[in-house]
């Protein structure tokens, strides 16, 4: 093995900088498409410079409370948030362009967590106008949508990703209460399990519905969901319970995950160099490792000819993808992550040949991270690459939630509001 030069050092001064810029600038152009995640690029924003532990000194209690108030500014009187103020009618509003302006599940998501973070005590949110829609946002199998029509009819995908912060939604504003809340039914939690498992796929891993091919990011948003719910699979000692549970195969599903490791696929895989040398059958997606090595053999194919063949270098560096032969990718980093360390077995990963892929091959020299080796850095991959980072325990990160996408201080926050406390102490055995 190729001797390491140093130690990979994640660049606290640059990610600090790229994510401040982030909250005080205009974004670069090319995030206007994304305009109407806006909702989602704030709660990146304070989230990651609260997992760096410097949101207090990058903001001001001033620009603290007009964040506060620009998030209230997207809540619909009727309940939820829009995504975006963009489509705010304003005194405009009206019976017949409203349709054009509803709640959204995704936008309530991101603004409920962004009020976390920024330590808001959800007071002016309408918490049960939201936990009547959520109702409504459920299809009839179980799965969930982005909006509803007045007529009913739900819009959006009916993947795991909106179960999983539907279920979020449902968490964050009831806990794990069973039954009604302030007179609102709760959700059909039986209903959405049974999809999660009818999405199951032959090799373990989870898809966006039945017999598609498993991906990473469903299986972590399902996954996640089963948190919330509290139906992740539970030891054979206690079934069986009586519970719905998702995730019928534990051992499956663990082994597809650790299967999305994968070793990197870039340029640097090509260095010649005596003892890591890379035209060999052992990398042979290397470009020249389709000469005729039967004439050209290297000294290190003679090597593993003769004695037990070497471990090659590019073990180092170990990244993740999301799908079945598939490069790496940073935000697969954490779709592959936090499912494993909410069933508890991030154990059964390489966490410091990932961390090192992280930190050599997608860390951006202005900070943040890229999608792959050579990308500059955009806001979802520099986000989930810090989540990563902390899941794994980096020094000078906070400790997050992987399921919630914040810091555990900020998970604390949002426990120890005195309207969460009652709806939980009101009712006894939960």
């Amino acid at each position: 093995m190729a001797p390491i030069v140093s130690e990979s050092q994640l660049n606290y001064p640059k990610h600090i900088k790229y994510w401040r810029r982030n909250l005080k600038t205009l974004l670069p152009h090319f995030y206007t498409s994304n305009d109407s995640n806006r909702m989602l690029l704030a709660l990146f924003t304070v989230s990651a410079l609260d997992i760096l532990g410097d949101l207090d000194a990058a903001l001001s209690p001033e620009e603290r409370q007009g964040y506060v108030d620009w998030v209230y500014g997207c809540q619909l009187p009727t309940g939820g948030f829009r995504p975006w103020p963009g489509s705010n009618f304003g005194l405009q509003s009206n019976d017949g362009n409203k349709r054009w302006d509803p709640p959204h599940v995704p936008g309530t998501f991101f603004a409920l967590l962004t009020l976390v973070v920024l330590g808001d005590d959800l007071s002016r949110v309408k918490r049960r106008e939201i936990l009547v829609w959520l109702i409504r946002m459920q299809r009839p199998e179980g799965g969930f949508g982005e909006t509803v029509d007045e007529d009913g009819f739900i819009h959006g995908g009916n993947d795991s990703r909106f179960g999983y912060m539907a279920t979020a939604i449902r968490w964050i504003l009831r806990g794990n209460l069973k039954g009604p809340c302030d007179g609102v039914p709760d959700i059909d939690v039986d209903a959405f399990v049974n999809c999660v498992r009818e999405s199951e796929t032959y090799d373990g891993g989870i898809s966006e519905a039945p017999y598609h091919e498993a991906h990473g990011g469903f299986t972590s948003c399902a996954v996640a969901a089963l948190s919330f719910l509290e139906r992740l699979p539970v030891p054979p000692s206690q079934e069986p319970d009586g519970v719905i549970r998702g995730v019928t195969n534990l051992p499956l599903l663990l082994k597809w995950l650790a299967s999305r490791q994968t070793a990197t696929l870039d340029a640097d895989d090509g260095l010649d160099t005596l003892g890591d040398e890379t035209d060999t059958s052992e990398t042979c997606h290397d470009a020249h490792s389709f000469v005729n090595l039967s004439a050209f053999v290297s000294k290190q194919a003679e090597a593993n000819m003769k004695q037990t063949p070497h471990t090659h270098f590019e073990l180092q560096w170990v990244g993740v993808n999301g799908r079945c032969n598939k490069v790496a990718d940073t935000c697969y980093a954490y779709w592959i992550s936090a499912p494993l360390q909410l069933l508890g077995h991030m154990d059964i990963v390489e966490q410091r040949s990932i961390r090192k892929w992280l930190l050599d091959k997608t860390q951006h020299i202005v900070g943040g991270f890229g999608k792959v080796t050579g990308d500059p850095p955009d806001m979802y991959h520099s986000f989930l690459g810090l989540m990563v980072l902390a899941m794994f325990g980096e020094p000078g990160l906070q400790d997050v939630d992987a399921a919630l996408c914040i810091t555990d201080r900020a998970k604390k926050h949002l426990e120890s509001l005195a309207w969460r406390r009652e709806i939980l102490q009101t009712h006894p055995g939960v």
